[in-house]
């Protein structure tokens, strides 16, 4: 679609609908300008946790702690 026909098309439509589309387009700016910003930072995911729960390994293994947390919810 070309430009030049959208914005006759967009013109032709209720102010409401044309509000709309206006929010729309507004959120997709938004998102793409947050994705570019999340991956210029390189943001990596953290294995911060691991071996978090390595003082219980003696006495559980991980599906015995899979069961201990299922329990406790």
């Amino acid at each position: 679609m070309e430009l030049s026909s959208f914005i006759s098309g967009f013109e032709n439509l209720p102010k409401d609908i044309q509000r709309q589309l206006v929010e729309y387009a507004e959120f997709l700016l938004a998102k793409y300008q947050t994705d570019k910003k999340t991956k210029k930072k390189g943001k990596k995911f953290s294995f911060s946790w691991e071996n978090g729960l390595k003082e219980m390994k003696k006495d559980y293994s991980s599906v015995e702690l899979q069961h201990r947390i299922n329990d406790l919810r």
